[in-house]
């Protein structure tokens, strides 16, 4: 911009070769992002409407999931999908769960209620993904979903209503079972029961 300030001349020819060379190299910078292939649900996410993001610090890198593998896709009886990517433990005894949410119901529904947990102090949060456990059967131990100090669920929060087709990327955050178990069952209220494994 400052090259078209110091070159611009009184002489209307040399204006008009100005306005045309910045209005093609305008356009040239405007065409980028409209023939990019589809990103698959990671990129597909909540990005329009501001919701599935959680609430603390360093979140938004828990809930880009690779989206590449599938451990486990769980379908509910009202049309939504929960697909896990990945169950990773961390070196601070954690383990993350990645995944994508997908609406496949036909129309705009609104994420179950029994997601959000029974914990009254997480229903007031707001939706989150709470309701969320793992079960070890080896160990005969079933995990939650961890909490930060104020109260706030490590998962992905305010996923209240979604689209037809719409998929929203998630995670959640549970202690992390022993070394020696290398798979859990993953329990999504009101959907059927999945083995995933654990890495």
């Amino acid at each position: 911009m400052s090259m078209w300030k110091r070159s611009r001349s009184r002489r209307p020819g040399a204006a008009v070769v100005g306005a045309l060379t910045l209005a093609l190299a305008t356009t040239a910078c405007g065409t980028g992002g409209t023939d990019t292939p589809d990103q698959g649900p990671a990129a597909s996410t909540s990005a329009a409407t501001g919701e599935g993001k959680g609430g603390t610090p360093g979140e938004d890198e828990a809930t880009v999931p690779d989206a590449g593998r599938t451990l486990a896709t769980i379908r509910g009886s009202n049309g939504f999908e929960f697909i896990v990517h990945s169950a990773v433990r961390d070196e601070g005894g954690f383990l993350t769960v990645n995944g994508t949410v997908r609406n496949q119901s036909g129309g705009r529904e609104g994420v179950p209620l029994a997601w959000n947990g029974q914990e009254a102090q997480v229903k007031a949060r707001g939706r989150s993904l709470a309701g969320v456990t793992l079960v070890d059967k080896t160990e005969k131990k079933r995990y939650y979903v961890l909490r930060d100090t104020d109260g706030y669920p490590l998962t992905t929060t305010g996923v209240g209503h979604m689209d037809n087709g719409e998929s929203v990327a998630v995670f959640a955050q549970f202690p992390a079972p022993p070394a020696t178990t290398t798979e859990v069952d993953i329990l999504v209220p009101e959907m059927p029961v999945a083995t995933i494994e654990l890495s």
